[in-house]
């Protein structure tokens, strides 16, 4: 059992919901990249999603878009990502580690994902079908759970093929749009991920528009946990010159405690 499936078994056991962070590798720069991740374990955070800088980064907004712009002109590639991952472990070998990105970076850069204790535990493709998984980019890394997203427009014969497909859990992207858009509904919410779970036994994460502490605790009580995303690579970027990241780690600090009451 990877790093990630044992975080998840130990908060169903404990009856804990689940905070998984974002931030874009690279922005504003590797070393920064670092610290931020410890930074965010000690702010309570138990997964963390590492966004790998993409030219064309369609299902995101304009604040990770700008994130990815940013992180690309300081030339981060995916083998500095996994450079920055091998650091991250030196000190921490125990917090999950997901890459979420676009298929045409995972596919050129398969042998590093394919190699044994590379310090990942999940992948999350943004831009291909839910009824593929990574085997079918010839990712075969056992150790690595294959995650999926499922929107509010996924047909119930399709939730099923990609619940059927996917490991590790299921992103349920809470909205109609693209990363960081607001507007809930939240009784939708609470069907599908109900449906979901009718389905299966993984957990289910709910991510996409989540911006306040009254947000997280509601779509955590549909949910086996919440991504916060768009709310943290912001805060970085308004912090970036001075490198003081305290309101991150403020910022995550409150939202776990507001998914944990």
């Amino acid at each position: 059992m990877n790093n990630l499936g044992k975080v998840l078994n130990h908060k169903k056991l404990n009856d804990e919901k689940v905070l998984v962070a974002y931030l874009v590798a690279g922005d504003p720069d590797l070393e920064s990249s670092l610290d931020l991740m410890h930074l965010l374990v000690e702010a309570g955070v138990d997964i963390i999603e590492l966004g790998v800088p993409f030219t064309d980064p369609i299902a995101e907004g304009p604040v990770i878009q700008k994130a990815h712009d940013r992180a690309l002109k300081k030339n981060t590639d995916f083998k500095s990502i996994m450079n920055l991952v091998n650091k991250f472990r030196i000190s921490n070998p125990q917090t999950p580690i997901i890459l979420m990105g676009y298929i045409n970076t995972f596919v050129t850069n398969k042998k590093l994902i394919n190699m044994k204790d590379n310090g990942i535990d999940g992948v999350l493709v943004v831009d291909i079908p839910g009824e593929f998984n990574l085997a079918d980019y010839e990712i075969n890394n056992k150790k690595i759970d294959s995650i999926s997203l499922i929107s509010p427009t996924t047909s119930d014969d399709r939730i099923k093929t990609i619940v059927d497909q996917s490991s590790g859990f299921i992103y349920y992207v809470t909205l109609r749009g693209v990363t960081g858009s607001s507007h809930f509904d939240k009784s939708e919410i609470e069907f599908n991920i109900k449906k979901i779970k009718n389905l299966s036994n993984m957990p289910v994460m709910a991510g996409f528009g989540i911006k306040t502490t009254e947000d997280a605790a509601v779509l955590a009580s549909y949910s086996d946990g919440v991504v916060i995303g768009s709310s943290i690579v912001d805060l970085i970027d308004k912090n970036s010159d001075k490198k003081d990241f305290e309101s991150v780690k403020e910022y995550v600090t409150d939202i776990k405690e507001a998914i944990s009451q």
